[in-house]
């Protein structure tokens, strides 16, 4: 089990690029850093590290150590704010965890609300990508995590608090926005702005071509569905979004309409079961619950679609 203060060095070594520089963060002297460095690799039993030139630079399997090593650290400095939070008998502090496009969406409007009712109310939000959500949900310490379901991970609590449905987004003048409805068919004559093929979203476009016996084409390929709805503004393509990241994409310009069959995306909130849920998280998850059904009901009225209502 590789040691907490060399983790420290290694993350210090590659955020600031030298192990002087490491060593100058730390607190300590470049030969203390370096031997922890070395004392690390030999831990570990492979080589993190290629030395030339009396430099040091990550090897491949140093570069992947080290993305699993950061979400350790990660997990162990929401550990020590946790405890700070304690010693200081901090008792209305929350600590939230969401996709970012949950936190712009409807986090920020929640929490703001909610200071105004409540002015000793402190809260950390974090985001983590909802791809990610089996390390996140490991490694960190939270009172209020929100995701799309499905998740399965031991230890953990998850209620449901609003179910959308993902929307074809596009420009004003794009031929499919005189379209009542969208569907993958549309999608094929067209050019389809296609994201990360782990996404929710475009494992059931996918799925559905299959399905309609349709092959799409897209001339442009995005792992982001912000990005996405940036380039379906500029006139790009349509794309198939979740209704929550279009709306906080920064594309004000841009047309949804409803796509069918329906691609649901289950939200829910995600609880600790080992710790007691303070008034304060309930009221927070509470008033995210009223901020997604009212963003919800916006976008479900633009659609002009006659029973387009809050799921």
């Amino acid at each position: 089990m590789p040691t907490l203060r060399g983790l420290e060095a290694l993350r210090a070594f590659v955020e600031t690029g030298t192990v002087s520089r490491a060593a100058q963060r730390l607190g300590r002297t470049q030969p203390q850093v370096g031997r922890l460095l070395t004392a690390l690799e030999d831990e570990l039993g492979f080589q993190l590290f290629d030395r030339q030139h009396k430099r040091l630079s990550l090897t491949a399997e140093g570069r992947e150590f080290y993305k699993h090593g950061e979400r350790l650290l990660q997990g162990h400095d929401g550990l020590e704010r946790f405890a700070a939070q304690l010693r200081r008998g901090d008792r209305h502090h929350v600590r939230v965890f969401a996709a970012p496009h949950v936190t712009q969406a409807i986090v920020i409007d929640a929490v703001s609300d909610l200071s105004r009712r409540h002015p000793s109310f402190a809260a950390s939000v974090n985001s983590r990508v909802r791809i990610d959500i089996d390390s996140w949900l490991g490694q960190e310490h939270f009172d209020l995590g929100i995701t799309v379901l499905p998740v399965s991970h031991a230890g953990f609590e998850t209620e449901e608090f609003i179910r959308v449905e993902a929307v074809a987004a596009m420009a004003p003048d794009h031929p499919l926005a005189v379209r009542e409805v969208v569907t993958v068919k549309d999608l094929a004559a067209t050019s389809f702005i296609a994201t990360h093929r782990r996404s929710l979203v475009q494992q059931q476009i996918e799925r559905q071509a299959v399905e309609a016996g349709v092959v799409l084409s897209s001339r442009f390929e995005t792992q982001s569905g912000m990005i996405a709805c940036q380039l379906a503004e500029r006139g790009l393509g349509c794309c198939v979004a979740d209704p929550f990241v279009a709306r906080s994409s920064g594309t004000p310009a841009l047309v949804f309409r409803p796509f069918k069959p329906a691609i649901d995306l289950p939200y829910a909130f995600v609880f600790p079961a080992w710790q007691s849920r303070s008034r304060l998280t309930r009221e927070l998850a509470a008033e995210i619950s009223g901020c997604a059904r009212t963003l919800w009901s916006v976008i479900a009225r633009s659609f002009g679609e006659p029973g387009s209502t809050i799921p």
